[in-house]
């Protein structure tokens, strides 16, 4: 993986046979990136997509083997427990143009991946809300009141 500052914002490529997620978190970590958006583009011979079933409070993983393009990554950055947090989701494209998506859980690169990550200022964090099983963005520690009504 390596990566090149780009005014505040990062272009990522990540090598074949490179774990996609790892590779994230390790640049999230060198670059000190704690809030930011991602996109991304590529291939991969081997992913783990999953999908969330809110009334089971289960998380669903399917394994997808050969080659897929991914055309498309797009998630957020942010910080659960002082660690990075990436939240992404993926579709992958098969050699009959079938696609499928889910929530990225891994991919190992096939050739390449690129990415644009747009980092944002400040710092967002996750907290895990018992009721939906899910760890959702926690604004009460970023130390300034929302904006936006809490009702419409």
């Amino acid at each position: 993986m390596e990566f090149q500052h780009a005014g505040s914002h990062y272009v990522v490529r990540v090598d074949r046979g490179e774990e996609l997620v790892e590779a994230l978190e390790k640049f999230c970590e060198e670059s000190g990136v704690e809030l930011a958006l991602v996109f991304g583009i590529g291939a991969t011979d081997h992913a783990v997509v999953g999908l969330f079933d809110v009334e089971s409070k289960e998380f669903h993983k399917k394994t997808l083997t050969g080659p897929h393009e991914i055309t498309s990554v797009l998630g957020n950055i942010t910080v659960k427990d002082g660690k990075t947090y990436l939240h992404l989701h993926v579709n992958l494209a098969d050699s009959n143009h079938n696609v499928f998506g889910g929530h990225l859980v891994s991919a190992r690169i096939s050739a390449t991946f690129e990415a644009v990550v747009l980092a944002l200022e400040g710092r967002v964090t996750r907290r895990f809300d018992p009721g939906l099983g899910l760890n959702l963005l926690d604004f009460s520690s970023c130390g300034s009141p929302s904006v936006f009504p809490r009702s419409f």
